[in-house]
């Protein structure tokens, strides 16, 4: 493997790592639910505040969970779309 293609695996490497860490926080509701995804797409934490939740009506609540959900992988995608995309143009060198 040539020099240039291990370069850029390592860099591949380390904004996935860096991914790992960055975390998305959204909420929905007027924060009743909050909502945590990294950077990896994944959920780390959901967060639903009684206090601002009626109980009663649990269709809010999923409506609001939903919203959350939706917009929080929707703005990770978006940072990972941006950390990635500088890395992009080497892939084509190491013949992916």
């Amino acid at each position: 493997m040539a020099f240039d293609q291990v370069k850029m695996i390592n860099k591949l490497r380390k904004a996935q790592s860096e991914l790992k860490k960055e975390i998305i926080e959204v909420e929905a509701g007027n924060g009743a639910v909050v909502v945590q995804i990294t950077g990896e797409l994944k959920i780390k934490k959901v967060n639903i505040d009684p206090e601002l939740v009626d109980f009663d009506d649990i269709e809010q609540l999923e409506h609001w969970i939903e919203i959350a959900m939706r917009d929080g992988m929707a703005k990770a995608q978006e940072v990972a779309a941006e950390k990635m995309k500088p890395l992009m143009g080497g892939l084509g060198s190491l013949g992916l």
